[in-house]
């Protein structure tokens, strides 16, 4: 225990020194501030260069705020030229000799105006960036080598954009609203499927929209700090067909083939894709973020919360390890998507994409259960498999009615049909599970908005949703003799459920500016849901059915109409801004258990304080309380026990409930994103003054959870990212920090009630070089440690290292270089894994025709275990992973 709290003493004193080393750092250099103006005003936009004397080259650059203000850093020393130009002015060139000395300059800059005949013909400067009010621009050849493949690629190389490893595109910490091409947008919440497929070549600039808001006749009027990202098209590559197709072969069958096809006119748009691979790429995985696209506060988004949960559900685990090394799939994809404008007013959005994939996954597990008295070690030997079929098509009218009146209509149809089977030896006995299921969701919404005066929009927004879930479900093993022991001849079960939701909603929304900039917001609305639940479960004798065993029966009917006003002021004052709201909603629940039925009309109201302060241009602090009431869920409303899984069943309440919570969120920014020095802080603390827990009943052949009603719970979570640019060795450090506890009680075995508490640690950091030369590296590190405490206390340490090089030999030949290693905590073997990956690529012809080879796994590493704990026990687990493969691509452009 000594050693644990040593060591985390030295991994926040280290922390600390990395703190303060960053910031020293950040000092240790040239500031050159000022002011800009002409004879009588103060001057944005203006360009303002630092350049070296002799060779001209540009070592730095900035724009004149919305005041004039300027500021500008260097490391730099020497003699240099700052010149500042803007248009219809006289350009003006100021030398400098800097020096270890000064740590600060100031200028207060003049601008003479410039007389221009009509004849005379104007030059535009071609700058690497431009800012334009909320617009940034960047010139993609100031910025790219010529390697770059995709869009997720390309933007890697621009300034303040961050990629996750999983194609999550940010602007700073903040990820964008959409991937837009032309000022067009295709995929929403699924930008990546554009990101990762569409080809980087034609992409001429990258437009960074800050402020940006989803519906343009809110654009000044509502509260926005959303961005998005414009590619725009080079003049060559608009209005013809254009694409690639990727071939790829390899050894013991693996293959991949990818193709697009596209065309970016002015008045139509279309981008197909396909994709067919079997090397565990999964080209859906964004899907969901189109089909139930989530936002948060955001106008005319009624109903995106609305959804139906599973009850049962055989899928592969979560794992802290890249997904396609477990994935064993054979999946084919297309997606046909255009947009038309056949009128000024009128715009039709298609999309559409037919997925079939079949996935193998393999585990190998053994379970330890020491609680309360109780102890008992499982194993599970589980392979399997899943078969997958899914349509969706979605179309979108927008019709401009006039300048300042816009209806938007949105319908989306979904069909997806499953099949998943396992084969498992649990604790020796082969059993095999089936699960047949489907998803059916039909989703309408109608939304008109009306700008009748310069600050002050009204929207009306109608919704309807349809989604269906049948379950067909059989194990072919009974282990529920000490369940249902006047059953001893029975042999398998079987559980038929469906699961049904109907949504309807509407929502009047008004936005009104104020003169001196303060915002109201009112929101008077109506949603109707209606649930339905049906479960039949059957103890079987081979095909005949013994008994549906009473409390396993369940016919769940569960109706909530919400009224409600919502109301919303921003005040702002110089630099501060506060942010009242306060929600009222009359509830009115209706819910039947089987054949019971029960009313209720309850009344709450959520009220919420928010403070944001713009310190300076580099300090930013965002703060809020909000105490929240809500009501209880369908899968929380059941009376009567179901399957979850093949020894594991779940029960609700059976009766309504409303959940008290309380939460407060604080937010410190130190710098801007483009700034090279960028630092995070996000604190989140949540009460549940009454949460649903469960009161568990462990066998080592099945567990029975039942939900109950339970006082305070309390969560926390601190994280901080630090992101600093060092110039002298053109390299990105970025630092990852992370705390978060939680504590809950539940019931385990009749014992009384117990609290859990769980500690989690995160710290991590990162190294990238942004060389202009051959060669450029990424390396970096992640250790988590997680930490349960009930009456006894169980911790492991989890480490992700990981190496990539990157060599760009010449224009045509370029290769790619991952490695990664992974260790597990509380393994006594086998506790440490590496893998290596490879990828050349040879250009035979420029623009055209690339040929690549691809190595995954090169160590082949066959499995890996892991060890995570839970307040119940511990478990090792075994993966099987994807053998080593080389493939053999060649790419054709055209």
């Amino acid at each position: 225990m000594g050693n644990r709290r040593n060591k985390k003493r030295l991994n926040f004193s280290l922390t600390i020194i990395v703190f303060f080393l960053l910031q020293n750092l950040s000092l240790a250099q040239t500031t050159i501030y000022g002011s800009i103006r002409d004879s009588s005003t103060n001057l944005n936009s203006v360009s303002v260069i630092l350049k070296d004397s002799l060779s001209k080259s540009i070592f730095g650059y900035t724009y004149s705020d919305d005041k004039g203000n300027f500021i500008l850093k260097t490391e730099k020393l020497g003699k240099f030229k700052l010149i500042f130009t803007s248009l219809g002015y006289e350009h003006k060139t100021i030398s400098l000799d800097i020096n270890k000395e000064q740590k600060e300059l100031k200028f207060d800059i003049v601008l003479v105006d410039k007389p221009m005949d009509l004849d005379e013909v104007i030059i535009k400067a071609d700058l690497p960036m431009s800012i334009k009010q909320d617009t940034i621009s960047f010139k993609t050849k100031f910025f790219t080598n010529g390697t770059e493949q995709t869009v997720e690629e390309l933007l890697k190389t621009i300034p303040g954009i961050n990629i996750n490893d999983d194609g999550t595109i940010k602007i700073g910490n903040q990820e964008i609203e959409k991937l837009m091409v032309d000022g067009d947008d295709l995929f929403e919440k699924g930008y990546k499927i554009l990101s990762k497929n569409m080809p980087a070549y034609p992409i001429e600039e990258v437009e960074v929209l800050k402020n940006y808001s989803n519906n343009p006749l809110l654009k000044g009027v509502e509260e926005s700090n959303k961005v998005a990202l414009n590619l725009k098209l080079d003049e060559n590559s608009k209005r013809i067909w254009f694409g690639n197709i990727e071939t790829s072969v390899g050894n013991n069958n693996f293959y991949q083939l990818k193709g697009n096809l596209m065309n970016f006119g002015k008045k139509n748009k279309y981008y197909f894709f396909t994709n067919l691979n079997s090397i565990g790429y999964d080209a859906t995985g964004d899907i969901e973020n189109l089909v139930r696209p989530f936002r948060i506060n955001e106008p005319a988004s009624i109903g995106d919360n609305q959804s139906v949960n599973s009850l049962l559900n055989l899928s592969p685990d979560n794992l802290n390890f890249k997904q396609n090394r477990t994935n064993f799939n054979n999946a084919e994809l297309i997606s046909l998507n255009a947009i038309f404008n056949p009128t000024e007013k009128l715009k039709i959005k298609t999309l559409g994409f037919f997925n079939w994939d079949e996935t193998d996954f393999f585990r190998n597990s053994i379970d330890v259960t020491d609680v309360n008295g109780t102890n008992f070690t499982n194993t599970q030997n589980l392979e399997l498999r899943n078969k997958n079929r899914v349509a969706f098509g979605k179309l979108d009218f927008t019709y401009n009615i006039s300048k300042t009146k816009m209806l938007e209509a949105t319908t989306k149809y979904n069909n997806g049909n499953f099949n998943d089977n396992s084969n498992l030896i649990f604790n020796g006995n082969s059993t095999i599970e089936n699960l047949q299921h489907q998803n059916t969701l039909f989703d309408q919404k109608i939304s008109y908005t009306n700008r009748f005066k310069d600050k002050k929009v009204f929207l009306l927004t109608i919704r309807y949703i349809d989604e269906k879930t049948p379950q067909n479900y059989a194990v072919n093993q009974f282990f529920y003799q000490d369940l249902f022991p006047s059953f001893n001849s029975a042999n398998n079960v079987s559980q038929q459920s469906t699961n049904q939701m109907q949504f309807t909603g509407i929502n009047s929304h008004l936005l009104d500016r104020k003169t001196n900039g303060h915002l109201l917001e009112l929101q008077i609305g109506n949603e109707y849901r209606k649930d339905k639940l049906s479960t039949t479960f059957s103890l079987l004798q081979d095909n005949l059915v013994l008994d549906n065993p009473t409390d396993y029966q369940n016919q769940t009917a569960y109706q909530v109409n919400d009224l409600y006003l919502k109301s919303k002021y921003r005040l702002n004052i110089n630099d501060f801004g506060i942010v009242g709201k306060l929600n009222v909603h009359q509830l009115f629940n209706q819910l039947e258990n089987n054949g019971i039925i029960s009313n209720q009309s309850p009344f709450f109201v959520n009220p919420s304080l928010g403070l944001d302060w713009k310190i300076n241009a580099n300090n930013k602090i965002i703060s809020s309380y909000s105490y929240n009431n809500t009501n209880a869920r369908a899968q929380d409303v059941f009376s009567d026990f179901v399957p979850t899984g093949f020894r594991s069943f779940a029960k609700g309440t059976g009766d309504f409930n409303q959940l008290d919570a309380s939460s407060f969120v604080f937010n410190y920014q130190l710098g801007n994103w483009s700034d090279r020095f960028f630092a995070n802080t996000f604190i989140l603390y949540s009460k549940n003054h009454d949460f649903f827990s469960t009161n568990t009943t462990l066998n080592q052949n099945f567990t029975q959870a039942e939900k109950i009603l339970i006082q305070d719970r309390e969560f926390i979570s601190v994280n901080s990212k630090l992101d600093y640019y060092f110039k002298f060795i053109s390299s990105n450090l970025k630092i990852d920090l992370g705390y978060t506890q939680s504590e809950f009680k539940n019931i385990v075995n009749n014992s009384d009630l117990r609290q859990v508490k769980s500690n989690n640690y995160n710290y991590g950091l990162e190294l990238r070089s942004g060389f202009s030369g051959i060669f450029n590296y990424h390396i970096g590190t992640k250790w988590s440690t997680t930490e349960i405490e009930t009456t006894i206390n169980n911790s492991f340490t989890d480490n992700v290292s990981f190496l990539d090089l990157y060599l760009v030999l010449n224009e045509k030949l370029d290769f790619q270089l991952q490695s990664e290693r992974y260790y597990f905590g509380n393994l006594q073997t086998d506790n440490t894994y590496y893998f290596l990956d490879f990828d050349a690529r040879y250009k035979l012809i420029e623009n055209k025709l690339t040929l690549g080879i691809t190595g995954k796994n090169l160590f082949n590493t066959e499995s890996f275990r892991n060890f995570s704990i839970s307040d119940i026990g511990s478990s090792t687990t075994e993966y099987r992973l994807l053998p080593r493969f080389v493939l053999l691509k060649l790419e054709y452009k055209f």
